[in-house]
């Protein structure tokens, strides 16, 4: 059964030995990201993590990775049986930043994650989305879904993909459907205007809107902003209910 999503991005920003402590702009992100991690191991030792990748891509529980390629060897774990496996230097970024999450909100939690391509045509994250919520409500363990997407990379001129005058508008459609957990908004977000302004986080989002389907939830906003022009929202979807979704 699904007990609740979090919602977060994927920069490396995220982890204090990639960017400083002090930098105020990671640390609201940062403090965001942990909370919604929190939230999530509060009700569920398994997650699905689910990111956007060049090709569709699973990681087991057992692995572990580092951040090595971003500029320090800081290691993570999917699992507490994966504290001492041997690294693994092929693992995505948003995979790294999903066990990241998981090490310092839920040490407990058991993580497999989903990668999805980034061009999976739209129904085919919808239908993703269905078998995952599936082997999930087979399931009598509760499963938490952590869904870690980027938005917008052309937000300001200083931005990594330049600026684009179309980004914010764009942006801010994502963040309202996210805010306002809007199904139906998130599976018709447009894949072509999206790439085009630099949205990476596309395909997790309408897999996302698969795997939610028409459950009522109660959503929640811990951040939405764009520091270094890049688009980033943090937030939860827990039942209205307090049972599963």
């Amino acid at each position: 059964m699904l007990s609740a999503v979090a919602i977060v991005p994927s920069p490396p920003i995220l982890v204090p030995e990639l960017t400083g402590r002090s930098v105020s702009e990671a640390l609201a992100v940062r403090t965001a990201t942990l909370e919604a991690g929190v939230v999530l191991g509060a009700l569920a030792d398994r997650w699905i993590a689910l990111g956007v990748h060049d090709e569709t891509r699973t990681v087991p529980s057992v692995s572990r990775g580092s951040f090595a390629a971003y500029g320090v060897d800081v290691r993570v774990a999917f699992s507490p049986a994966g504290a001492t496996a041997e690294v693994d230097s092929t693992i995505p970024l948003a995979a790294l930043v999903a066990g990241w999450i998981r090490d310092h909100s839920a040490p407990d939690a058991v993580v497999d994650v989903q990668l999805v391509g980034r061009d999976t045509p739209r129904e085919s994250c919808v239908s993703i989305g269905r078998a995952l919520r599936k082997s999930i409500d087979d399931s009598t363990e509760p499963w938490g879904l952590l869904v870690v997407a980027d938005g917008s990379t052309m937000l300001t001129a200083k931005a990594p993909g330049s600026f684009d005058p179309r980004a914010e508008e764009v942006q801010k459609q994502i963040d309202d459907a996210l805010a306002h957990a809007d199904i139906d908004a998130l599976t018709g977000l447009d894949r072509q205007l999206c790439a085009g302004v630099g949205v990476e986080g596309t395909a997790a989002w309408q897999t996302l809107a698969g795997i939610v389907g028409e459950s009522e939830v109660r959503p929640r906003t811990l951040y939405r902003g764009a520091p270094f022009g890049v688009g980033y929202f943090v937030g939860t979807w827990e039942s209205l209910s307090g049972e599963s979704l």
